[in-house]
């Protein structure tokens, strides 16, 4: 975050940290910080607020310099000194001192158990689970995250939601997690992703609609999987 605040790169980062839980004799425990992980995250927020506190007065230092510049004659000289100077500015006020947290957690999909010898009243009662395969706990965001993962794409990937999906990396995976219609599906044919996946629950039975959008993709040369 300083490297990227003097020289306006825009570096990226990832810290992976594991819960250990803190000596409940430490000053930090004592602090309410119950695991090194939360340590980590309040380090990070402290960094940033300071940071950024040193952007506001170097963009006022910056602008005292412009309006000084403004009153005096105008030259090249000025005008290039001017517009550097505002540049700058720009590039401090769009610094990216937010971060996410991630944590490991139990899948959102349900997970399919073995069923030892020949069952068949326990065989049926697991089947039923997976007429909607989606774990009771989840969230649409964790699904994402787990599917963009899955899909081997890194989380510096760029997440955009369009419409009633969402787009990873401009077109190389779009993820159809909350409704399925002709027109929704024609807008995602229409931005020529790579790979779609979707929720076999979203065409709600409707087998019209899920057998033409299984041609329209492949049609389209899209790479189409339901879960």
């Amino acid at each position: 975050m300083s490297l990227n605040a003097i020289d306006g790169g825009n570096r990226k980062y990832i810290c992976v940290q594991l819960p250990e839980l803190l000596d409940e004799k430490s000053e930090a425990y004592k602090a309410n910080f119950k695991t090194i992980a939360d340590v980590s995250k309040e380090r990070i927020r402290r960094v940033a607020k300071k940071i950024g506190k040193e952007i506001q007065e170097e963009v006022k230092k910056l602008e005292t310099e412009i309006t000084k510049l403004q009153g005096e004659i105008p030259t090249d000289e000025t005008k290039t000194e001017i517009e550097n100077l505002t540049t700058r500015i720009e590039q401090l006020k769009s610094l990216d001192l937010g971060f996410k947290v991630l944590k490991l957690e139990d899948s959102n999909f349900k997970q399919w158990r073995q069923i030892e010898g020949k069952d068949a009243i326990a065989l049926a009662e697991q089947m039923k689970l997976f007429v909607d395969p989606v774990s009771e706990n989840a969230t649409i965001e964790n699904m994402v995250y787990e599917l963009l993962l899955k899909s081997g794409k890194d989380l510096n990937s760029i997440i955009k939601k369009k419409d009633s999906f969402y787009v990873i990396n401009e077109n190389e995976l779009m993820l159809m997690l909350e409704k399925a219609t002709q027109e929704i599906i024609e807008l995602v044919i229409a931005s020529k992703p790579n790979k779609v996946i979707a929720l076999d629950k979203l065409f709600k039975g409707n087998d019209q609609l899920k057998t033409n959008t299984v041609l329209q993709m492949k049609d389209a040369g899209i790479e189409f999987k339901t879960i």
